[in-house]
């Protein structure tokens, strides 16, 4: 049957819901290399946690909607669905900041009781290269300062942290505070392709140790560990083994998680850097954005080990160096047929 144009095209599109709209209307504010950044009007800051899966917060509050950093793995892409942006690329490169953010939380903070659990950064980075300029991570915490009694965590990537150590102490000493550093490799070639604009691995832990020696709780998260390329002993050890010298208040490692919206930019990380794992994750992913139970189970029973090799959770002081590994190179993925994903 021959293709029939329609008479009447505007009645066939779909209209833009507000908050799409209000991203289509914002006005370029700048430009970095490849990246527009936009202001975005908001009329909330925080968010209420609704999730099937068991999380360790009720609220959760992003700065930023898209982040520089670019991570292959990213499962927070599909947020950019939400402004009508569908392409992968468009959550790296059109970066928005969200106006009046510390307003919005002043005001919402009064309708929430003391000791909830707040998430500051769960999909987007609160400290990639925008907020240098923007500051309105800091601005949040400059609320937080000024509230008491709720349990905050705090999750990136970033060195930029460091700069409100100020803040930090006194956030701390109002609130429960735990700062949560991604730490996925010690290799720092793996992690330029991996992360491609996220700090080297050795300046995150660096800035551990600076939160630490500040009397700050602060911990590594080696997330996600992906199958064949950072899911192995040496490479999790290595993590591990930076953390505890770094005084790390803890390890954390979880699994990689897979949705849709991540699969084209991850499977054509995959493809060009270990095409030997490819068909692995293309058969495990097809249907399940998660890992099988039994590799769950398996690779927690091993980061458990690794921990306790290295007594984190346990640790009270402790100065010691952290071998510098950015000179490694990748190497080939080691294959670990105990640990099955498919």
């Amino acid at each position: 049957m021959a293709k029939v144009e329609s008479l009447f095209p505007i009645l066939d599109s779909q209209p833009l819901s507000p908050l799409a709209r209000r991203a289509a209307d914002a006005e370029l504010d700048s430009t970095g290399h490849l990246i527009e950044y936009r202001p975005l009007e908001s009329r909330s800051i925080l968010t209420k946690v609704v999730s099937g899966r068991k999380m360790p917060f009720t609220h959760s509050i992003n700065p930023y909607r898209g982040c520089e950093f670019g991570c292959r793995y990213c499962y927070a892409r599909y947020t950019h669905e939400f402004l009508e942006l569908r392409s992968p690329e468009d959550f790296e490169r059109k970066i928005y900041f969200k106006q009046n953010a510390a307003w919005l939380l002043e005001q919402e903070l009064k309708r929430l009781k003391p000791g909830t659990e707040i998430a500051l950064g769960t999909a987007t980075d609160p400290y990639q290269p925008v907020e240098r300029r923007q500051r309105i991570t800091r601005s949040l915490l400059e609320v937080f300062a000024r509230h008491s009694g709720f349990r905050l965590g705090i999750i990136t990537k970033s060195a930029l942290i460091a700069r409100d150590l100020d803040l930090l102490k006194e956030v701390a000493g109002r609130h429960s505070l735990t700062v949560r550093m991604t730490v996925t490799t010690m290799n720092a070639k793996l992690a330029r392709i991996l992360e491609p604009r996220a700090p080297r691995p050795d300046l995150r832990i660096r800035t551990v140790a600076r939160l630490r020696g500040a009397g700050l709780r602060a911990g590594v998260m080696c997330s996600p560990l992906m199958p064949g390329i950072t899911d192995t002993r040496r490479s999790i050890d290595a993590v591990a083994r930076a953390a505890a010298a770094a005084d790390a208040s803890f390890l954390f490692a979880g699994a990689l998680f897979l949705k849709p919206c991540s699969q084209p930019t991850f499977l054509n990380f995959v493809r060009e850097h270990f095409p030997g794992q490819l068909e692995g994750y293309k058969r495990r992913h097809a249907g399940s954005a998660f890992v099988s139970a039994e590799y769950k189970k398996r690779v927690n029973e091993l980061v458990e080990s690794i921990r306790g090799e290295h007594g984190l959770g346990a640790r009270d002081s402790g100065d010691a160096e952290w071998q510098d590994t950015q000179g490694e190179g990748m190497g080939a993925a080691e294959p670990q047929p105990w640990l099955p994903f498919q």
